[in-house]
């Protein structure tokens, strides 16, 4: 095949293919040797970044396909940068709908990636040959692994098999939802717009936009936040529809008196803004763990013009930060699988191993009773997880009612499933939209 020119080659007014392949192999090789995407992003030089996350986020939703596929192409798995090449190409060209590149310029980019690549170079032939075959023996290639399970949903095969056990009903539409693009949601600062007003001023931009909350409005296509009309002025901020309702959820049927309200995992702190636009005299106290995070937290803060205490401290060691204050609050946002935002993070399906579950539903389960002595009485716990499994939602908090009488569960959405194009309906019957899965559970301790 003849190499076409850089400037054939480009996105427009962008950087050649050839390097941006470079890259997505590259990053594509971390995630399946453990390294998270969003660590890696921070590699890549600025030009090409925007590129190379949507070649990389197309590639691992095609991932499991094209590995599938790369079996039947070759008897050996080639060393492995040449095979993440490989298979980021073979993903591409096997994406269903519209390709982001004719299949002739994703095909000889490919090439040149791999001349050009020092831990390449030396299968440039392999993966040319590769290509031409699949070109000519697509169909076929695909026919031969459709009852694969992780060539069928590219997905492990352990979480198709959870998935199937958990969700009878509906596993395959999340598993098939979760190949889309998620949808970008604003929440509305109360405290300084309005829904209506947001809209208008969306509309004077040009930005096609729809509410789907009372301060939610979903953006027909996704921008860079500095894009956003009000967005630096703290007027709006970006926040899932799934995660906009744990705030209303949390400050229902409070009194009159200032709450004192606890968010023990808050980075990078959407949920801790959310409540203090709601609750503007609200005490809030924001722990992270991770000094880097929680300054995030800080920072997403100071843009909404809001104030909270913020710690870095470990929400499973209160001897080491708490006063003895009882809350009236706790929004406990626990550390899960993140199986719910892989639409959102597509790299999350390749990381995720089957014994991560039991170790985040037991981690999940001691912040749970080292949280719940905090709590005073008459007070509320919301727990939140961002899992579509159910050891890590519904099973972890009937396990904590089974242990605690004096707790008691509060109506409140259960399990979020991803759903339709429209932003789907809850699992547990609320006709609501759902852009992520997410699981909740409203809990009031028993006065006395």
């Amino acid at each position: 095949m003849s190499v076409q020119t850089e400037a054939q080659a480009t996105t427009p007014h962008g950087p050649p293919l050839w390097r941006q392949l470079q890259w997505t192999a590259k990053l594509v090789q971390g995630v399946m040797a453990g390294q998270s995407l969003a660590t890696q992003l921070n590699q890549v030089p600025g030009e090409l970044r925007s590129g190379v996350q949507a070649l990389t986020f197309e590639v691992l939703r095609g991932l499991g396909l094209a590995t599938a596929v790369r079996c039947q192409l070759v008897t050996r798995r080639p060393p492995a940068p040449a095979d993440a090449l490989l298979c980021s190409v073979l993903a591409l060209m096997l994406a269903p709908g519209a390709e982001r590149y004719a299949l002739h310029t994703l095909a000889d980019q490919a090439v040149e990636a791999a001349k050009r690549g020092r831990d390449t170079r030396n299968q440039t032939g392999l993966i040319n040959a590769c290509i031409r075959r699949l070109s000519k023996e697509r169909e076929g290639m695909v026919l031969r692994v459709a009852n694969d399970p992780v060539a069928r949903w590219n997905y492990p095969a352990w979480w198709v098999k959870q998935l199937r056990s958990d969700h009878p009903k509906d596993w395959q539409t999340i598993l098939g939802q979760s190949q889309h693009p998620a949808p970008m949601v604003l929440r509305v600062n109360v405290r300084r717009s309005t829904l209506d007003e947001t809209m208008a001023d969306l509309a004077a931009h040009d930005i096609a936009a729809a509410p789907v909350g009372e301060a939610a409005i979903q953006l027909a296509r996704p921008m860079p936040v500095a894009a956003i009309p009000g967005f630096a002025e703290g007027r709006v901020s970006v926040q899932s529809a799934a995660a906009q309702r744990a705030a209303p959820l949390l400050l229902a049927g409070l009194g009159t008196q200032p709450p004192r309200i606890l968010d023990a995992c808050a980075a990078p702190g959407g949920k801790t803004a959310h409540m203090l636009e709601l609750q503007p005299d609200a005490q809030v106290t924001a722990l992270e763990v991770d000094a880097v995070r929680a300054a995030r937290i800080g920072e997403t803060l100071t843009r909404l013009g809001l104030h909270a205490d913020v710690r870095v401290a470990d929400a499973a060691k209160p001897a080491d930060w708490w006063d003895g204050v009882a809350f009236d609050r706790i929004m406990l946002d626990a550390p899960c699988s993140a199986s719910g935002i892989v639409r959102r993070h597509p790299d999350i399906r390749w990381l995720r191993r089957q014994t991560d579950i039991a170790a985040l539903a037991a981690l999940q389960a001691g912040l749970l009773e080292a949280l719940w002595p905090l709590l005073a009485p008459g007070g509320r716990m919301l727990y939140v997880t961002c899992s579509v499994f159910r050891e890590e939602g519904e099973g972890r908090i009937q396990a904590f009612l089974a242990q605690h009488p004096e707790a008691q569960a509060l109506p409140a959405p259960g399990h979020l499933l991803p759903r339709g194009d429209s932003g789907g309906i809850a699992a547990t019957g609320e006709n609501a939209r759902c852009d992520d899965g997410f699981y909740y559970a409203l809990l009031a301790k028993r006065p006395g």
